[in-house]
């Protein structure tokens, strides 16, 4: 049972690409988004990278630029799409070209690319029109890879932060999405993606691969981590102090750190000659 649910389940009653206001709420504090939120295991993108027939690579939903600034450390070249002028422009301060859209309204201009990547965000794309896109500026042989981060903090601290959830946040979604498990939430998101790229078509058949990884929490990181999620964004101030508070009340209570297991997983596709 994950800590925080993932993020297209915090929007229950509509497709989590049509919650526009979530998906283009992280920027409130970009900074803070770009501390806390995890990096991606450097196997995973140097297997992305060994796919590719090259290392001209466009990023959907750059963000901060987090995936952007690994991949360029790798050698590529990194042009982002990014929706929200506020993470955008942090991302150009941080060294990558960035030009303000969603994916399925984003122009080429002619412009094509031997990857598309997409780092925790594909599941605010409209999974066939945001496969036909990316199938448009792909070369023959190019990679779309698709990916999320999964993470699983200690059983103890799981329980203990779920209770802080259901005392202060009794019918939010990240209340509700606590029996869930991430990994398989995630994993189900691929198949969607996946799905979404059959019905586009210009693909070959979806993979999933999954890359182990672990990372060490004091109890301030954690909380800029949760105070970043999607439902946290949009929480009054008030409100968010209190989880906050309790969440670290319960992380001092086993020794004020702890070690998060995470999985990776991807869904990769390439784009066929044609």
């Amino acid at each position: 049972m994950p800590t925080l649910p993932p993020e297209p389940s915090s929007a229950p009653q509509q497709e989590s690409h049509q919650a526009r206001a979530m998906a283009e709420s992280f920027g409130v504090d970009a900074a803070r988004y770009d501390r806390s939120r995890p990096r991606y295991p450097e196997a995973m993108v140097q297997a992305i990278i060994a796919a590719s027939p090259g290392r001209d690579v466009l990023d959907v939903g750059i963000g901060t630029g987090i995936v952007a600034r690994q991949f360029q450390a790798a050698g590529c070249a990194v042009l982002g799409v990014e929706p929200d002028e506020r993470m955008a422009e942090f991302a150009r301060r941080h060294g990558t070209e960035v030009e303000v859209s969603t994916l399925e309204q984003w122009d080429p201009a002619g412009r094509t690319f031997d990857l598309v990547v997409a780092g925790q965000v594909w599941h605010w794309v409209d999974p066939v029109a945001g496969a036909a896109k990316a199938a448009e500026v792909l070369r023959p042989g190019g990679r779309l890879a698709l990916f999320w981060n999964a993470g699983q903090p200690p059983a103890e601290l799981v329980e203990a932060f779920a209770e802080v959830y259901r005392r202060l946040l009794p019918d939010s979604p990240v209340t509700r999405g606590l029996a869930a498990d991430a990994v398989r939430i995630y994993l189900a998101g691929c198949d969607k993606a996946a799905d979404g790229l059959r019905a586009a078509g210009g693909f070959g058949e979806p993979e999933q691969r999954q890359f182990q990884w672990e990372q060490r929490y004091t109890r301030d990181e954690w909380l800029e981590f949760s105070a970043t999620t999607g439902v946290a964004t949009q929480l009054p101030q008030a409100t968010l102090d209190e989880v906050l508070g309790g969440l670290g009340d319960a992380i001092d209570e086993v020794g004020g750190s702890f070690t998060a297991q995470y999985t990776a997983v991807m869904v990769t596709a390439a784009r066929l000659a044609t």
